[in-house]
């Protein structure tokens, strides 16, 4: 009975995922937060290619908009993956105050940001799988 619970519970999640071009699962958390859980371990162009890839194909995101990291890097709230990042388009309503952009793409600190575009270029330094 609590393996048809858990798995009743998960078929919101996994009905809304999404695979990005580097493999890495994008899920919604909430209505203004997703969360990128790659497949393996990586740096934080995983994790800004999920999250742009997201931003334009699922959310239809323009080219500039800005994606900003709600969540760094922890475990995931959608998964039982132990490394994933959240982020939003709309940091108002995900209660994240923008900062300055970080020098480096692995920081992953809550209110980094860069646009889509920025973020889709890492996608293109991927090997596919």
């Amino acid at each position: 009975m609590a393996l048809l619970t858990g798995m009743a519970m998960l078929q919101p999640v996994l009905a809304n995922a999404f695979t990005a071009r580097n493999g890495a699962r994008v899920n919604p958390v909430n209505a203004a937060v997703f969360e990128v859980v790659p497949r393996g371990g990586g740096g934080g162009g995983l994790y800004w290619c999920g999250a742009a890839d997201y931003a334009q194909r699922a959310l239809k995101a323009p080219w500039q908009a800005r994606v900003y990291i709600a969540r760094g890097l922890g475990p995931s709230e959608t998964t039982n993956r132990r490394s994933a990042a959240q982020f939003t388009l709309d940091p108002q309503t995900a209660g994240v105050t923008p900062s300055a952009p970080s020098l480096s793409i692995n920081a992953l600190k809550v209110g980094d940001s860069m646009t889509v575009q920025q973020g889709f270029a890492y996608c293109q330094k991927q090997v596919p799988f």
